[in-house]
This record gives C-alpha cells, structure tokens and sequence, in this order.
C-alpha cells in the first residue's frame, strides 16, 4: 500500500495532466474502499489546488478533499488556491474552484467572502455558461445555511453582500442558459423551504437557535425573492416553458409558493419580521382581483401537466403545488379535484411505487378541499388504499383524516338537509363501510385483520373529538376549511355532534362480537362512546314525550339508542354463549367447532367473559327498567333475565386465559353493576340479591368478594325497603367506563396487551397530529402577527476561564433528540492586547460522547483575532448512549506566530517558473511556542439526555413496581420565611418548601399532577421520564419540613428533607445516577439541593428522637400531682358543685373511664408518633385545601 501511495504522489508531482488525473481517480477509488488517505490528500492540495492545473485535475482534487480532512493550514491553502482560481483565464478552472466552496469550514467562509467578494460577483457577469452555473449552485446552497445566516447577523458588511447575491440568483432565473435558469429556480426554492422547515441546515447538523435579528435576516431575503417572482411571474412562466421537460419540475414549487404568500397575505408579515416594512414596496397587489388573477395564471400554467406529463414525478410535484393552491382565498374545488385525481392515477399505473405513502397522505390531508360529492366518492378508495400500507403511522394518519372529513361531510349534509337544501346521497357514516372487503371484515367473528381495529378506533376517537370544543384560535392553511365545516355543522346546537356519533355506534355495533385473540382497545373505545351517549341523552328515563321539551330529532335519536341497547341484549342471550361456555378455554376445539355443518346455525354472541363484564356495565347502567313489560317477567327473553343471567355466568366462571378474562376486574364490575341495577329496580334487587348470596357462599368468592357482597346486599335491601328515601347516589348514573386494555403489572408483558398499548400510542399519535397540530414557530408567526413572536430564549453560558486568563471562553450547548447530537457552541474572546494570528480549540470527549467521522478529538483554527473580538466556533458530537458525559477544551494560542518565517526570503527567482512559484507557496510561517490554556470541563447533563414521557396517574403507578432498577437518597435545601406565613405556606399562594424544587419545571419531566400532596407538612412529587434510547426513568420525591431551632428576630429559617426514589427500565440508568448523586441533584435542581448521605440522615434522625425525649421527659416532670378525693361532707360546701362534677365527668371520659372502671395511668398524649404526624398530615391537607378555595373565590369574586 505504501509503495502505491508513493507512485499516486509520483504522478501528482508530475506535470502530465493524464498522469494527474489517474492518480487521482485512483486515490478516489482508495477512499472509497475505507483507506486512509489523508496524505494523498495534502498532496494533492500543494501539487493540484494550490498550482496551476486543467479544470478535471481541479474538480477531482476537490471530490478529494470531501471524502477526507484536513487541518487548517490545509484549509488554508486550499482557500489561497481558490483565490487565484477566480482570476485564472480559463472559466471552467474557476468553475471547478467555486464548486468547493460549499465544503468550506463556517471560519474560513466569511473571511473569504469578505477578501474574494468582487472576484465572486464577476462570476456572476461571466460569459461562460458553466461558470453562472457554478456560481448560482453554489451559492444557492450556501447562503440559506444557518451558519451562514449566524455569520450575516454579526457582519453588517457580509450581510449586504450575501443580499445582493440572492438578488442575482433571482435574475439568474430567467438566464438564457437551461442549466443555469435550472439551478437557479432550485436555489430560490431551497431558500423557501429553509425558512419554513431547516431542512438543510438539520441535515448539515447546524444548530441554530433562531434570535430576533437572524429570523429577520432570513425573512428578508425571503420577502425579496417573493417580491420579484411576482412581479415576474409571466415572464418565469414563459421561461419555464422552454426549458427541458426533464428540468421544468424544478420551476414548481418557487412560482407557487411565491404566489401563494402574496395571495394569502402571508408576505406582509414576513416584511414585518424583517424589520422592512417601511422600506417594502407596498404597491406589490393592488386588490384582491389581481392576486386571484396570479393565483389563476399559475393554475393554468400548470394544469395542462396534469393530463399530458408521462414523468410519474413530475405529475405528483404539479399535483401537491396545485393542491398548496387551492386552499387560498378563492381558491376552487376543481382544482384539488385535478390534482387529486392525477394524482391517484399514478397508484393506478403502478407508478411511482416508492412514494405510495406520499400519495395517500397527500389526497387525505387535502380531502376537505373537494366537494362533497367527491369526497364521497373517493371514501371506499381511499381505505382501500389505506388497508396496503406498510407504515403504520402513515396509516393511522390516512384513517384519522378519512374519518374526520367523513364527520364534517355527515355534519355539513345533515345541517344542510335542516336549512331545507336536498339531500345528498352517501354523506352518512354508513358510507365508509360500504366496500365488501371493509363490510365483511367489520361482521366476521375470527378475522385477523387488525385494520377493523384501526378503523374503528380512530373513528370512534375522532368522535372524542369532535365533542371538545372548537378552538377559538385564528387558523390559516389548510385547517380552516375543516374547522369551518365543523363550526357550520354544529352552530345550532351543543348536541349535533352525537349524530353522527349515533350512528358510528350502530355501524360499528358487531366489533362487540369480535375475536381478537386478547386485544380490547377497539371495543373498549366503542363502549366507551356508547356509555356517553346512553348518559347525554338519559336513556334510563325512557324515551323523552314532546309535551316534556323534547324535539323531534331527541326523540328519535332516544329511540335509536333504545333499539341498539336491545340489539346488544341480544348478544347476551344463553343460547348464543351455550357452545363455548361447554367448550372452556379450548382454542382449538373453537376454531374446530366453525367447520362443523351443524354447528354453523350458531351466530356466536359476546366473545369472551372480559367482553361480556364489559357489555353488561354498558347496558346495565343505562337500560330503561321501568320500560320493560311486567308480564314477561317469567320470559327467558326478558332483557332483565338475560343480564342477570351473564352476571352469574361472570361471577362462576373459571376460564382463567389471560387472554379471554381478567378475572379480578370482571368480577369487581359486575357486582358494582348488581349494585346500581338492583338499588334502582325491586324485580331486579330480587333477582340480584339471590345471584350474589349464591356468589357469597361459594368458594370462588375471596375475603374481599365476600365482604363487598354483604355490603351490596344491605345497599340494595335498604332500597328496596325505603323506596321513598332512597339516596340518589347509589343508583344515580355517571356516564363512566372504567375499563381499561391495561392490565395488571403481572400481566404488563402480555402480547395482546402490548398491541392493545401500541395500537393506542398509534392511534392517540395521528388524532393529535391532525386534530391538535403543534405550529411550528413560523406557523405562529404568520398566525398571530410579528406582535406575539414566540422566539426560543438562547441557553444559559457557562464560563469556561478563570478571570486572569489571557482568553476569555464561555459556552452553551443544544441538544437534538432526534439525531442524537449535541452542539457545543464557544465564544473566545482575545483579552490581550496584541493579535492573535492563530488559536487552535482543541476539543476533547469523555462518557459516551463520539466525533461523526470517528476521530479522537475536534481541532478548530482560528485566525486572527483581534483585542476584544469575540470570535464563534461549534462542535458537533454524537451520544451513543444514556451517560454521564463532557467536553474538554484547550484553547492554544501563538503569541509569536509569523516571526522570522524563511518565505519573506525573495530571491532572484524568475516568476514563471512553476516549480518556484510551487516551492514559495509551499512556505509555512513559524509557528513558535504556544501558550496552552487548560478550560474547565464543559459538563452534559444528564437530564439533557431524557424527554418527557406523557402517561396518565394510573399507568405510573401500574408499572412503578415493574420497574427493576432503584435508587433511593435523601437531598437537603433551605429556604426562609417570616413568622407565620412561613409555617403557613401563605406566601402569595405558593408553598414556600417547592422553593429548592422550581427548577424541575423546566427540565424534561413529565409531571403527574393528580398525585402532588401540598402541605406545610410535606408532599410528594411524581415525575416520568424516557431516555433518548428507550429507557424508562420514574421518579418521585417525598419531602417534610422541619422549623430549625436557629431564629433570628422573627424570621424562621427552615431546612426541608426531600428522599428521592428513582426507578428504571435497565441497570445501567440506575448506575449512572447512583455514581454521582450530587451531580444528579444539581442537573435537576440547578444545584439547589444538597446531597446527605445515609448515615448523617441516621445521626440527625437519633439526634432528633433524643431531642424530642428530652422534652417529652421535661413536661412529664412538669406535669403537676394528682389531687386527692374530696369527702362526702365536703361536697355541701362547694357553691359549684354541678360545674365540678361534670368538668370531672368530662375528664374522666377523655382519660377513658368507662362504666367506673378506669384505665391505667396514661403519657401526656394518647396518640403514638404515627398517628401524630398522620393527623397533623391531615389537619395541614385540610388548612391547604381550605385556603386555596379561598383565595379562588377571592379571584372569581
């Protein structure tokens, strides 16, 4: 290897172009199989980049340079051979030299701008067609960087300069050159996809926290550019006529988006975020006729490519643009009607195959956009569609805008039939089920398709969702259409929303019926949706009369429900459960049984017993009892009968599968349903009663069953008793369903189980994502006007130097989950007097940190460095896993760099010879001794490697005890008050113990707010959090106050005791935290609490308990003697001898003297010190709780 290396260096040296060239394509062909190749490469920057060489020998030493790295002194000559490229005669040299500009380091960037800005502008003037090419495509991806945005916002003078070259790219669209009128168009449009999405810039690993002054540098530039592409637009359509089919794809999206802003309204604010609003030219529309005219120009300038373009690419990019369109003020439905429909040719050709998803998504986020007769249409398609992609979070995203257009077309149609406009066929719910495949998957029985569950799911959701509240919030884009069918659906009523419900919960009645091998969610999200309508509409009543109040669509709408509750009491008749209650928990024999002849007559009812609990909770709370016949009570068919029927089949069954019952929550809702039915109905408390004395008695029944049966018993025979003064809140119904897909933790890795929990995560995803959309800052921005910028704060600083050091260097760092980086952002700062021509950052890692290209450390060159200069600079590192990690840095320095350097020799050498002028530029300046400055080590939190882990009160503490790894140890802070309100927690409303704990607000906890405990006595915290590799971390806090005996004129300093119990998913997070437990602290609390080790928590609690003896010693001794009994011929002579006398009774019956029998001699307190501090626990709850709702009526009032 080394000989070859020695030939590669042999041919760079030579002067034969052919040789060159080969050696190069060679070296190329190393790097590519793995190899080393950094000294080929510095070879290749003195012979090739830095001399004089043909245009290939040029761009083949830059593709060198970009599969490797270089030091700066490298850099440095690499940027020295650029400079005089832009001068050499030949155009396709200097094309080949600005190509490379791109791969330059952001340090070396603004310097060369600042020296090479007139050689950079010229190339824009150039005769050649390559070099505009060059210049336009390499700068279109430079300048929307953020690094470069970053560098303009502190260089007022590199800021004009990068302005006026976007404004040359602009006019470089309509070039005479295809190529460069292409490239052209492709930068202007990468500079509007940057300002909406950072695509680029996330790519390239740039961290940018945007701050007032950046977002209005990239605003402006963006405001500019849409300012001349509309005022050009006739002239960039007719450009783009004539160029190459192939390149027209790349004129689409700038002409649109452009034209989009100014017609929306949108470039009004982007002019007032970039601080030009005066400066604007506000003659750009004239009205709102002329926009509509633009916006119309470009429709027809693109629809023609919808119907005659055979490029599957290019029909899909004319589609999603024209689709971005039609949602503008005037836009038509035709045009989302072409796009959609090209669009959907392409699934049929089998096109474009690897973009399915984009499809899908693509038709059903625009869906709205049609009208309604289309969007009807296109229903059963579309779920075809749905049901054949592989991506699970693009399906749930697809059904979720499915189903909630196919509520606002069922809402809008209903409204519009009540105004008295003519029906509209297959607007109703019923219409997504009318396909065969999607029929006969929702009535079979042992299906094992998961897409009924989906579908269901998500459409019973959306009806979740539609019952909020719309919100209040000014909408703009494609949301506002579907917020305002919503809005028009359901003016006229709070209750509108519960058609189109009731009729989800009549199509979706056989789910009940469903075999899903364990899985519930589904079902549990359909009762659920039953259980609120039965509780809305008070079905326990009966049907509501007309003389009551109620309207004609109430009535109906009671008599539906009334009629499915019916039809659910079918599922549980005997005859449909005799089969497989015989069979037991035989899957097999099951499955078997569907195949025999004689047995297919048999429709099977509910499916399991966990369903059958379930089913019974529905129907028994909200069955109108009263309505039943009285004359058939005898009747097998009675709905009575068959309820109580299934609840003893619930109480007595033995199946115990995990997957078909769950037998303590089964057990547990049917006796509370017994409980609610028999307390409201005579018939039905006899009947029940009978049932759960049966049930008391057998051995099935545990010690809790049985005890909770007598109570039921005496609730429901005291009802029926005193029906005249029978409380309301046994019987009262709730409108609750308290089942749940979540198991107990025993059962937590059960498989069905751990679907049900996926298929919600997927399903609770995409609602959010469609109903409740997270805006992006710019979203904001355009939303809410520049008045309510919602800019990110930029981190806290942290000095890196001691106050006599010659360098002064701060830093912050930005994390990024998603990639798993971390940026680590310097500030040096020359505090010298003299100027630095060099300093060298050398970054080290420790912990799980890594470099991208794997190197041991990071190495950055600054050069010149003025007095007082602040100089920036960033490294960007990965995390591999969840540990305790950090960032060294040395900062180098040359005091005496540049100092008696051989190249200032100059000889009497002739200029033009090329092995002299090589041998010149090849000279290096000294670099003399430097001055090395050891930094204190930047430290990562660990907290900045957690998230959040949004999870409901019950699912914490469920799988707190599953969690294998812990940690526990106790953490001290102090905080101060005065006299009363200290002991109090009456300083404005807030507790005062939190004050050490308010930093954990801020850190990446989820809170769970329904298990916090407030007192001046203690509380408890719960937190949940997940790592950035999956790991779960929980953690609660327990804290209690204790008033120390140091007091100072009234003010009370007071020490509160927290002990922190940490659990974990793995080991190795537990670890980590228990090698460093004041690290750990501080991360959380910003170094408010203080680590206290075991053993001194131990002495002071000794400490304590001795104190507390003493005193206890010292009352006993204070407590004065007994007095001796009075004799009988004193009594006479007391004046207050009935006030003595009951004062003694009194006393006597407090000291527990009972029937003359006293008891033996008591302490000074009865209680224990458990009970003390449980009832002063109690007493401070209820001190709290009362003055927190008085300062609320004190608010409200």
């Amino acid at each position: 290897m080394d000989i070859l290396f020695a030939q590669i260096q042999a041919d760079l040296r030579s002067n034969d172009a052919l040789r060159q060239s080969s050696a190069l394509l060679l070296a190329l062909q190393q790097s590519a199989a793995g190899r080393d190749i950094s000294v080929i490469a510095k070879s290749a920057v003195e012979e090739i980049v830095a001399a004089p060489a043909s245009a290939v020998c040029k761009k083949l030493a830059f593709d060198l340079i970009r599969s490797t790295r270089l030091t700066s002194d490298l850099w440095d000559t690499v940027c020295s051979g650029i400079r005089s490229d832009l001068s050499f005669p030949d155009p396709d040299v200097t094309a080949a030299a600005l190509s490379i500009l791109a791969a330059l380091p952001s340090n070396f960037l603004s310097k060369f701008i600042s020296d090479s800005n007139a050689d950079v502008t010229a190339c824009f003037d150039s005769l050649s067609d390559n070099l505009r090419f060059s210049i336009t495509e390499t700068l279109g991806c430079i300048l929307a960087r953020d690094d470069l945005v970053t560098l303009c916002e502190h260089n007022v003078n590199l800021l004009d300069k990068v302005s006026s070259w976007w404004s040359r790219i602009g006019q470089n669209m309509l070039d005479k050159s295809d190529n460069v009128s292409k490239v052209a168009f492709e930068s202007v449009g990468r500079l509007f996809q940057e300002f909406d999405s950072k695509r680029m810039s996330r790519l390239a690993g740039d961290k940018l926290v945007d701050s007032e002054n950046s977002l209005a540098i990239r605003s402006n530039w963006v405001s500019s550019m849409v300012d001349f592409v509309w005022r050009k637009r006739s002239a960039l359509m007719a450009r783009s006529l004539v160029l190459p089919i192939e390149s027209f794809r790349a004129t689409v999206f700038p002409i649109v988006y452009a034209v989009k802003a100014v017609a929306s309204g949108n470039v009004e604010v982007i002019r007032k975020i970039s601080k030009a609003a005066a400066n604007a030219n506000g003659n750009v529309v004239d009205s709102n006729a002329e926009r509509f005219v633009g916006v119309s120009d470009v429709v027809s300038h693109l629809a023609p490519f919808l119907a005659s373009s055979l490029d599957p690419a290019l029909i899909f990019e004319v589609g999603i643009n024209m689709l971005y369109l039609a949602d503008v003020p005037g836009g038509k439905p035709e045009w989302a009607s072409q796009s959609i429909i090209a669009i959907l040719t392409l699934w049929d050709r089998q096109e474009f195959s690897s973009a399915r998803e984009s499809i899908v998504r693509a038709v059903v986020t625009n869906l709205h956009l049609l009208d309604l007769s289309m969007q009807v249409s296109l229903f059963k398609r579309l779920l075809l569609m749905v049901r054949n992609l592989r991506a699970e979070s693009d399906r749930m995203y697809a059904l979720a805008c499915i189903c909630r257009t196919a509520l606002c077309v069922d809402l809008f149609a209903k409204e519009s039939v009540r105004r008295g406009q003519k029906p509209l066929a297959g607007t109703d719910i019923a219409s997504l089920f009318e396909d065969p495949r999607v029929r006969e998957d929702l009535n079979s029985i042992t299906s094992n398709s998961l897409f009924r569950e989906e579908l269901v799911a998500t459409l019973v959701e959306s009806c979740f969702q539609l019952s909020l509240p719309l919100s209040e919030q000014k909408k703009l884009g494609m949301e506002s259409r579907v917020i305002g069918a919503l809005a028009y659906g359901t003016g006229y009523g709070a209750l509108n929303w519960t058609e189109p419900a009731l009729e989800v919960v009549e199509i979706c009645r056989p789910c009940i019926k469903w075999d899903c091998d364990g899985r519930t969610y589904a079902i549990d999200c359909y009762l659920k949706l039953l259980v609120r309508l039965c509780h809305i509409y008070d079905t326990r009543g009966g049907v509501k009369r007309v003389k009551d109040g109620a309207s004609q669509d109430q009535i109906l709408n009671e008599t539906r429900l009334q009629n499915l509750q019916r039809e659910l009491v079918i599922h549980l008749r005997e005859n449909h459960r005799i089969v497989v209650s015989n069979l037991g928990s035989s899957w097999q024999m099951r499955q078997l049984l569907f195949d025999l002849p004689g047995m297919k007559k048999y429709s099977f009812g509910v499916n399991t017993p966990r369903i059958c609990a379930r089913l019974i909770w529905t129907i028994a709370e909200h069955i109108d009892l009263e309505g039943l016949d009285p004359l058939l009570a005898d009747d097998p068919e009675d709905p009575l009968n068959i309820i109580v029927s299934n609840i003893h089949k619930v109480l007595f069954n033995i199946d115990a599968a995990a997957n078909r019952t769950n037998r303590l929550q089964d057990v547990q809702a049917v006796l509370l349903s017994a409980q609610r039915l028999g307390s409201r109905n005579p018939r039905a408390g006899q009947l029940l009663t009978k049932e759960i004395e049966e049930f008391r008695s057998n051995g099935l029944a545990d010690s809790v069953n049985k005890h909770q049966c007598k109570l039921i018993l005496q609730r429901i025979k005291y009802a029926s008793n005193h029906p005249e003064s029978r409380w309301i809140g046994v019987s009262e119904a709730r409108g609750d369903y308290p089942f749940s897909h979540h198991k107990l933790t025993v059962q937590f890795y059960e498989a069905s189980a751990a679907q049900d929990r996926k298929l919600e995560s997927l399903v609770h995803k995409a609602i959010l994502e469609l109903w409740k959309p997270n805006p992006s800052e710019l979203t904001l921005l355009l939303t809410k006007g520049v008045e309510s910028t919602s800019l990110k704060v930029p981190p806290t600083a942290y000095t890196l130097t001691g106050s006599s050091d010659p360098c002064y260097v701060e830093a912050y760092h930005l994390a990024d989950s998603s990639d798993g980086r971390i940026t680590l952002h310097l500030k040096v700062l020359n505090l010298t007097e003299l100027e630095l021509n060099r300093v060298d950052i050398r970054v080290g890692l420790s912990g799980a940190l890594y470099f991208m290209d794997g190197s041991p450390q990071s190495v950055r060159q600054l050069r010149t460095l003025v007095s007082q200069d602040p100089v920036l600079c960033s490294v960007t590192v990965g995390v591999s896993h969840f540990e305790r990690c950090a960032l060294w840095v040395q900062v180098l320095y040359y005091p005496f760099y540049g100092s008696g350097a051989v190249g200032d020799y100059d000889g009497d050498y002739a200029e033009e010879d090329p092995q002299i002028m090589k041998q010149k530029r090849s000279l290096r300046p000294e670099l003399g001794e430097p001055v090395i400055l050891r930094c204190q080590p930047y430290k990562i939190p660990l907290t900045e490697l957690l998230l959040p882990h949004n999870i409901s009160p019950v699912e914490f503490f469920r799988l707190w005890p599953s969690l294998p790894a812990i940690v526990e140890y106790t953490g001290t802070y102090i905080y101060e008050g005065s006299g009363f309100q200290a002991t109090a927690a009456q300083q404005y409303g807030a507790s005062p113990f939190l004050s050490g704990l308010k930093s954990l607000s801020s850190k990446p906890f989820h809170k769970i707010c329904s298990h916090i405990i407030r007192t001046v006595a203690g509380f408890q915290l719960c937190y949940a959090a997940k790592t950035w590799y999956g790991g779960f971390l929980w953690m609660m806090i327990f804290g209690a106050s204790e008033v120390s005996r140091n007091v100072d004129l009234g003010d009370e300093t007071t020490t509160m005791m927290c002990k922190f119990v940490v659990r974990a998913s793995d080991a190795s997070i537990a670890k980590e935290i228990d090698l460093d437990p004041q690290g750990w602290l501080d991360d959380l609390t910003d170094g408010g609490v203080e680590y206290l080790p075991e053993d001194e928590v131990k002495v002071a609690a000794v400490e304590r308990l001795r104190i507390s003896m003493e005193r206890i010693a010292l009352l006993k001794a204070a407590q004065p003697r007994p007095k001796t009994p009075k004799s009988e011929d004193d009594d006479d002579d007391d004046e207050d001898e009935e006030d003595e006398d009951k004062k003694q009774k009194k006393k006597e019956k407090e000291n527990g003297e009972e029937n003359g029998k006293p008891k033996g001699p008591s302490t000074l307190s009865k209680l224990t010190a458990e009970e003390a501090e449980h009832r002063a626990l109690q007493a401070a709850v209820l001190q709290e709780w009362h003055m927190l709702c008085k300062d609320r009526s004190t608010t409200i009032n």
